[in-house]
């Protein structure tokens, strides 16, 4: 029986090999420890209790530690990487047409803004929220709101 957990603990390690979960590292150490105590019983309900027991405790047991080092920084990506960047007006932002464009990282994107004013080109904007093509920005200084209000 010794070569069937000796098999399984491979294939544990083949997997955890092949993803990054950190998870069946645990389930093959327990395969190894069940192989061992099959060269001491032949009983195979002893050796899948070492096997489950083991798993669980090795999992509980790491579980804490790998949490304590494992850095949970969420990385913004793709469009979402651009809220609350700055921004130049390439074309007047209105808010009544909802026309008006940006240049942000060297790309152009179509923006419009919540408030009611217009924004004129050359201005400084930060990007609030991104609604499918559409930047939605708001001025970087507040001289430009107060003076476009559009009422």
């Amino acid at each position: 029986m010794w070569l069937v957990w000796l098999i399984a603990a491979g294939v544990f390690f083949v997997i955890e090999i092949a993803t990054i979960g950190f998870l069946t590292f645990w389930l093959g150490i327990a395969s190894l420890l069940a192989m061992v105590v099959s060269f001491f019983t032949a009983n195979i309900v002893i050796q899948t209790s070492v096997f489950v027991i083991f798993s669980i405790l090795l999992i509980l047991a790491t579980k804490p530690l790998v949490n304590k080092f494992a850095k949970n920084d969420d990385v913004s990506t793709n469009v979402y990487s651009l809220i609350g960047k700055k921004a130049i007006v390439t074309e007047e932002i209105d808010w009544h047409t909802g026309k008006g464009q940006i240049k942000v990282d060297g790309e152009i994107w179509s923006a419009k803004t919540k408030e009611e004013i217009d924004i004129p080109k050359d201005s400084e904007v930060i990007i609030e929220e991104i609604d499918g093509v559409k930047a939605f920005v708001r001025p970087v200084n507040s001289s430009i709101s107060a003076s476009s209000l559009n009422v």
